[in-house]
Formats: structure tokens, sequence, C-alpha cells
């Protein structure tokens, strides 16, 4: 490493959605920033393995963080999409009570949506069968803001922006450690080109990786680090005509929005993910999870085919709470949090992250 750290002003750590959506909100501030991505490529970890949902904003709790950047970011990313040519296209979603017993369920998420400003359409189930006739539930509501959207396409355009406006990425630069310094923070980076910065501002937006880079940097109050735990969510493609036409979500449970039916933008029906608590990391889809698929699909879907499943991919959600905890919001902290003089740090960003990404940013950028 260099024996002396170049001054730069502005670094963001970790090339995923939320930090790509940082160095943009950044760089249009007029700052000058370097992104430091450990991979060989932006969004290839967590942001490259979930569903693609741009999701209306109608799960989360009043006051929070994940409702007011969720609904906000869904905004701003259809927004994005059409300025940008991004391609997207707003599916729709219908949310479902599988039997009688959960309608009661059904219509509190209804008057909780609507407490936060998001309508949605009470459906019988003969009107649920009308829009979706494989669809079997006892009622429904209809979701008009859910959309999915090109993942990748997304990031290369907000990147693209932000270059645009003087951001520089440096690719297979994992961050090794760094200290507090009397006017910013020093920043270790390892990989083939090992450098040493001096940035007045630093922010960890690495997502499986922050907690343990907050931990590496001298001087990071350690009681402000959350823990972190490993929910793995596993999907399996359908083989087959796809059975719907929109998205297809249970009533959601305490830590999971169920085994839910997406697609993407070239018609792949899948369904998932599950929730998987690991110790490691692992993006292996175990085949023997296909039985419980079967069965809770079927819950819905009673004509699933045998056979019809296939393993496809697996995410990681960056949990700051354990299994069996509440959940917990978006973490997000700056220096009075952190203890470090220009140093920010977000933890247990995972879903609503994709379709916040861009409030997420904003938000951010205005408490630098």
């Amino acid at each position: 490493m260099t024996s002396s750290p170049e001054s730069v002003d502005c670094v963001v750590i970790g090339a995923g959605v939320v930090g790509l959506a940082l160095a943009r909100a950044m760089a249009r501030k007029g700052r000058e920033v370097l992104i430091l991505e450990a991979e060989e490529a932006f969004g290839s970890i967590t942001s490259a393995r979930n569903s693609e949902v741009i999701h209306a904003g109608i799960y989360y709790p009043h006051g929070s963080l994940k409702e007011r950047l969720c609904i906000e970011g869904r905004d701003k990313i259809y927004a994005f999409c059409h300025a940008y040519g991004v391609t997207y296209k707003r599916t729709t979603k219908v949310v479902f009570a599988a039997d009688d017993s959960e309608v009661a369920g059904l219509k509190k998420l209804q008057a909780h949506a609507a407490d936060s400003g998001v309508y949605m359409t009470y459906l019988q189930a003969s009107e649920a069968k009308k829009l979706e006739p494989n669809l079997v539930c006892a009622a429904a509501l209809l979701s008009p803001l859910t959309g999915i959207i090109d993942s990748h396409g997304f990031m290369l355009a907000i990147l693209g922006d932000a270059e645009a406006h003087g951001a520089v990425i440096a690719y297979n630069s994992p961050v090794v450690s760094g200290e507090a310094a009397d006017d910013g923070v020093i920043i270790h980076a390892g990989g083939p080109a090992p450098m040493s910065l001096k940035a007045k501002t630093v922010i960890n937006c690495a997502g499986l990786s922050a907690q343990n880079i907050s931990r590496s940097i001298r001087g990071v109050g350690a009681p402000s680090i959350p823990p972190q735990h490993y929910a793995k969510g596993n999907y399996f493609y359908l083989s087959g005509k796809a059975p719907f036409s929109r998205l297809i979500y249970p009533l959601p449970g305490a830590h999971s929005l169920g085994l839910h039916y997406t697609l993407d933008l070239a018609g792949q029906g899948r369904f998932g993910p599950d929730v998987e608590w690991v110790e490691k990391i692992n993006y292996d889809v175990n085949e023997a999870r296909g039985p419980s698929f079967y069965a809770a699909i079927r819950k819905y879907w009673p004509d699933l085919p045998d056979d019809a499943l296939r393993p496809g991919y697996s995410g990681i959600r960056p949990k700051i709470q354990a299994k069996g905890e509440p959940t917990r919001d978006f973490m997000i902290q700056t220096e009075h949090e952190t203890g470090v003089k220009g140093y920010a740090a977000l933890y247990g960003i995972e879903s609503p992250g994709l379709t916040s990404s861009l409030a997420i940013a904003d938000y951010v950028a205005e408490r630098l």
C-alpha cells in the first residue's frame, strides 16, 4: 500500500443498487465520488439475487424508514425508468387470503396500506377468479402500483448518470481496513491495485459486508455496529406455461411476504423466496426444499403439475435481527452514530431496498 494516502472527497463502499444510487446522488450534488467495489462487476451480490419487484409500500410499519422510503422510492423509480429508458412493467399484484380465517387480516392490510396513502381494491373470491382463473382463494386485494424491473439495466443507468457527473468506480478493490482521521477517514483497499485513501466522507453501503468493514475501521464505536444474520431466500423456476398474469402474494407472515409468484420481463415464472436461516453465505439451491414449495404453492394453485419446479437461484438477506425476533427497520447511521467524523454506514438494507434505493440515496445525501 502507498505510504501516504491519496486525498479524495467522497468514497462510497459497495456498488450494489443502493451504493450506486448514493454515488449518483452525491455526484449530482457536486461531490467528487469514488466507488470501491470488491467484486469485478457492479450489483453482482444481493442486488442481482432478488425478485426484481417494484413494491407499492403496503406492508411496512407506519413511521418507519421502510414505509417512507419505499413509497418515495417507488415513485422515483418509475420516473427514473421513464426518463432513462429502463425496462419495467407495471404488472399489478394480487395479495390473497387463502381461506376465511385470513380475510380479517386481509382487510386489516388494506386499511393499513390506505393509512399510508396506498390504495388497493378488495376482491371477493369470484372477482379474483375472473382476474386470475388459476388462483384459489377466499378473497384478495389488487395492488395497482406494483411492478417489475430490469434491475441490471436500472443499475447500469444509475452508474452511467453517476459517471456523467464525475463519479469513478474501482472494481476488485475490497476495503480491508481504515482509521479515523482528524478531518475524515482513511481507507485501505486491497486487490490487484492496493490503495490508501483519505476521504472527507465515506459511506459504507457494503450490504452483507457492511458490519465487517465497520469493525475494520479503527474509531468506529463497536456498540454502533448491529449484529448480522443471514436469511437465505431460495427461488424455483416454473416449467411450462405461466399460470398467472400478475404477481401473486399470500397474506404476509411475521418474517416473510410468503412464498409468492413473480415473473420476469421475459415472462418466466418463478416461486420464492422462502426463508432459510444460515450461518454462512452460500448460494446453492437445495433440491430437497422442493417438496415444501409444492405444498405451499398448491394451497393457492392446486393444479401445479408434478415435476414442474426446478431449482433457480438464491439470495441472502442482510438481516439485523435474529430468527424469531421482530423485523427491524433500515438502519442508516451518520457520524453522530458511528462516532467517526465523515463516516456513514447503512445496515439491514433488505427488501424493499431495490424499490427504495433512489429515496435512500436522497435521504442519506441530505443528512450528510
